[in-house]
């Protein structure tokens, strides 16, 4: 298949770190052209990177806000460009997202699907009235939804290896100081959205839980706070959530860790237990690690011990979300990604952020 012309909207940190590498690895199936930002000056730095990183023998077209030559308007107006990259800002993100897509282009955009649960409803309601019917693909960019590991945990459960789920366990505790690269971003450090770290980063763990899961998480509730004043407004959350499957868990996020080592040595991963056996999803050093350990029988179906096995895979969500997000474009739709499936992620942050100890209906606040 041809190779799809691509423009990226942002040029920070992530889209540099991460982004660059994932298109590099991507081959011939991607050509980005274009790249644009707020400032020249970023846009220009990231040119040179993509020069460098995807061995480019022309340079990037660059656009941005300082010349109505080069504005983000004059790039969505080229034919050439089929799709774009969105890695802005989480509040700038839906008027981007719609704008592009009012242009023909297929879009992928960094998570969270929204703001919150308001906007993400009015933007799904719009693409699918007025742009897939166009043949347009708008997919959010939710890398951990898209990772082999996870996958892998989400099918040794389907599979049955544990037995039926009884409850499970999700852990992220982060330290953010003030000479954190994330923190000095300054949207992120001002954050002009729900929840600060809790939206930005929580929603991967919630994306983790809501494929590894069999059953449909319905009812959360949760009390959230803020441990660090310059994580404003809030960087806690501790829940509890009931799924409809009869299941239940604990869900701790928090951004607000007092010292290194409390992040280090709390135990992030997640846990599914069942009445056959446990599943514990870890990452590490660049990896997945999926351990598994469930009951041993004899013929007579009699416990003798239990079995052990581990699968690391590596951590490649974003060059596989981008591949989907191709794959798509071309009429090959795996589902990862669907903005529907994201904004549950955006409600459940809500959900939490808001319940204060009361049972908030996840699947009420998420419909679309």
């Amino acid at each position: 298949m041809p190779a799809i012309q691509v423009a990226i909207l942002g040029s920070g940190i992530f889209a540099t770190e991460s982004h660059l590498p994932a298109i590099a690895a991507l081959g011939d199936a991607i050509e980005l052209k274009a790249v644009y930002s707020r400032s020249n000056k970023s846009a220009s730095a990231f040119a040179r990177n993509a020069q460098d990183v995807l061995k480019l023998k022309k340079p990037l077209d660059i656009y941005h806000d300082e010349d109505p030559a080069v504005s983000l308007d004059a790039l969505l107006a080229r034919s050439d460009i089929a799709a774009v990259i969105v890695v802005l800002p989480i509040t700038v993100q839906p008027g981007v997202i719609l704008k592009a897509l009012a242009a023909g282009k297929h879009v992928l955009s960094e998570k969270p699907a929204a703001p919150d649960v308001r906007q993400g409803r009015a933007l799904i309601k719009e693409y699918e009235s007025k742009y897939k019917p166009k043949g347009l693909v708008w997919r959010v960019a939710e890398n951990w939804e898209a990772e082999p590991g996870h996958r892998v945990a989400q099918r040794i459960i389907q599979e049955g290896r544990i037995g039926k789920i009884t409850y499970y366990n999700a852990r992220a505790v982060n330290y953010v100081d003030e000479n954190s690269k994330w923190y000095k971003t300054p949207w992120r450090t001002v954050p002009d959205y729900q929840g600060g770290f809790l939206l930005d980063g929580g929603v991967h763990t919630i994306a983790a839980l809501r494929i590894i899961l069999p059953g449909q998480m319905k009812t959360v509730s949760a009390f959230a706070s803020l441990a660090k004043d310059i994580l404003l407004p809030h960087d806690t959350i501790n829940a509890v959530v009931k799924s409809d499957d009869g299941s239940h868990g604990l869900v701790e996020l928090t951004w607000g860790a007092p010292t290194l080592s409390r992040s280090k040595e709390a135990g992030n991963n997640i846990t599914i237990t069942g009445t056959e056996g446990w599943i514990e999803v870890t990452r590490m050093n660049g990896i997945i690690r999926v351990s598994v350990k469930t009951i041993a029988r004899d013929k007579d179906g009699k416990p003798t011990g239990e079995t052990a096995e581990v699968i690391d895979e590596k951590e490649v969500g974003v060059q596989r979300e981008i591949q989907g997000f191709l794959q798509a474009i071309h009429g090959s739709d795996d589902g990862v990604d669907d903005p529907r499936g994201t904004l549950v992620d955006v409600a459940f942050i809500e959900a939490a952020l808001n319940s204060n100890g009361a049972p908030v209906d996840l699947v009420e606040l998420a419909k679309v």
